[in-house]
């Protein structure tokens, strides 16, 4: 068996789990908005804000502020956010724009609570904004 075809058949059966650079939310413009469209959901892990963005994937801003602790606790909860969305992207809605939020039990925040509460929290939202 060549090398080819083995990489070949690996990357067909499962999707690429890459996280790029237009799956980003950047410019402050764009969370202003996102926030100012004042939908949110939550759970003690995670709030998400978002609205419907129009283009044919999801994007995701990350907002950890200083009160979940000093800057090695705030960039690995942003790893663990940044993580989750690379694992969960092709199990959530199309189309959205995120800004994910560490809820009130960040310190026990893991990849596989937060990949759960992402994939609830979305579907949530999603259900809010076609209901408007």
């Amino acid at each position: 068996m060549s090398d080819e075809s083995t990489a070949d058949r690996g990357s067909a059966a499962r999707p690429a789990l890459t996280f790029r650079p237009e799956q980003r939310i950047r410019r402050s413009q764009d969370f202003t908005e996102i926030y100012a469209a004042k939908q949110r959901v939550g759970n003690p892990d995670l709030v998400v804000f978002g609205r419907i963005n129009g283009l044919p994937h999801t994007r995701i801003g990350l907002s950890v502020s200083r009160r979940h602790g000093n800057s090695v606790v705030r960039h690995r909860l942003r790893r663990i956010l940044r993580e989750s969305f690379r694992l969960e992207q092709h199990h959530l809605p199309q189309g959205l724009d995120l800004i994910l939020i560490p809820g009130k039990e960040s310190g026990e925040l893991n990849v596989d609570r937060c990949r759960r509460s992402l994939r609830k929290l979305s579907q949530r939202l999603l259900h809010r904004l076609n209901g408007r």
